[in-house]
């Protein structure tokens, strides 16, 4: 099975890189390109691809937009990937609630890309296939239901800020800047974080954080 594939990203650089990646693989076929959110869910409605790889940062109607549009559409089991340059923040949840499927980082390893849109054509989450999706599905469902989360417990006032800064989308360098720290120093924090949660990577650190309140969409 071929597995087809849109691009959607207002950066032509981001889309060839992405095309060449893909089109590597036998069995994936780029068929249609977008320069924003608009033509997107045009050439989804025509092509009927697989999977929609949006990025959600873009001119005319952005990606979130987009992906509510594609999955609206009646019949259309096209599989929308949210494009983002960082794991999450608000954006993760708009996204799911607009139907995506997931998010993946335009900074994944090749071989993570080409597994994560073979496992979108599946139904799987993107980043950590089965177990995120379900933690994905969990969260939505219950917004607003704040589950436990003993590891918080655990971590020191600085951390926490740390965590609630990862939440909020920031890369290292930006926490940093942020609380006038080394890059370096943020890095051990964030590792003491995820060991402290018992998650595997920011991904899973930020559901956590949304899942038992420490943070919430819009706020703080």
């Amino acid at each position: 099975m071929t597995v087809r594939i849109l691009l959607a990203d207002d950066e032509a650089l981001v889309r060839t890189g992405l095309r060449m990646i893909l089109e590597a693989e036998t069995d994936l076929e780029v068929v249609g390109e977008s320069a924003d959110g608009v033509e997107a869910v045009t050439l989804c409605r025509q092509l009927r691809p697989d999977v929609a790889l949006v990025d959600i940062r873009m001119p005319r109607l952005d990606g979130i937009q987009a992906a509510r549009r594609i999955t609206a559409e009646p019949g259309n089991g096209t599989a929308v990937v949210m494009l983002t340059t960082f794991d999450a923040d608000e954006h993760l949840v708009e996204a799911i609630q607009a139907g995506a499927t997931g998010f993946l980082l335009k900074s994944m390893p090749r071989e993570q890309l080409v597994t994560a849109v073979r496992s979108a054509v599946n139904g799987d989450s993107l980043l950590a296939p089965a177990l995120l999706r379900r933690l994905l599905d969990d969260f939505v469902g219950r917004a607003g239901t704040p589950a436990a989360a003993p590891g918080l417990v655990l971590l020191t006032p600085r951390e926490e800020e740390v965590l609630r800064l990862v939440a909020r989308g920031l890369s290292n360098a930006e926490i940093a800047a942020a609380l006038v720290l080394g890059e370096g120093t943020v890095k051990t924090h964030v590792a003491r974080v995820l060991a402290k949660l018992g998650v595997r990577d920011r991904v899973q650190a930020v559901v956590l954080a949304y899942e038992s309140g420490l943070v919430r969409p819009g706020g703080g």
